[in-house]
């Protein structure tokens, strides 16, 4: 016997996300089931609203509530630095490391001919001519370690070096608390390319 037509819509609408198989999204929309009447306007209320009250700030593409963007508040970021980052999720990433303070750049997806992501959709000019009127003195790359990374990270050095700007990109190599025996190849093999002196 099928599923009611809800239930078999929910199921179908939450197996879009990410990582959700059929099962997965079954269990999910079994236990929707079982939440209160008003647990269940709250988040459908708050689905409704997501794309309405979340926006992307127009200069670094990050996530914004309001219209002023705090990533871009000179007067609490070093204005000096820029970290280009692929996606506005991988900035709540970095800033939970208390380690950078400078602005970010959301590429907004990375270099991907097979996928259709070019140079010009991913609108590298606006990126250079922001880089020129920040004066910016230091560009970060943090982007994926994939091939697709690599790809945009190289045509962003060929890009941001003509303007005579340092661009540097994060270190990859081994992580914390990993015995060499577990470490793959790639991943191996970068750690001695980007070897530092100590």
């Amino acid at each position: 016997m099928k599923y009611p037509t809800p239930l078999q819509q929910l199921i179908a609408s939450l197996k879009l996300l990410p990582g959700v198989g059929s099962k997965t999204a079954e269990r999910f929309a079994f236990q929707l089931l079982t939440w209160p009447d008003h647990a269940l306007a709250d988040f459908a209320s708050t689905l409704a609203e997501l794309k309405t009250k979340i926006h992307t700030c127009p200069a670094c593409h990050c996530l914004i509530e309001k219209e002023s963007c705090e990533w871009c508040d000179t007067t609490r970021r070093d204005p000096s630095l820029l970290c280009i980052i692929s996606s506005p999720k991988d900035a709540y990433a970095i800033e939970e490391t208390h380690t950078y303070k400078g602005l970010y750049h959301v590429l907004g997806g990375l270099l991907s001919p097979l996928d259709g992501r070019s140079a010009e959709r991913l609108d590298f000019p606006k990126l250079t001519h922001r880089i020129s009127r920040l004066e910016i003195r230091e560009v970060i790359v943090a982007l994926d370690s994939t091939l697709e990374g690599d790809a945009t990270a190289l045509y962003l050095k060929e890009q941001i070096g003509q303007l005579g700007i340092c661009v540097s990109r994060l270190a990859l190599g081994l992580p914390m608390g990993s015995p060499l025996e577990y470490v793959d190849g790639g991943t191996l093999s970068r750690a001695f390319t980007g070897r530092q002196s100590f």
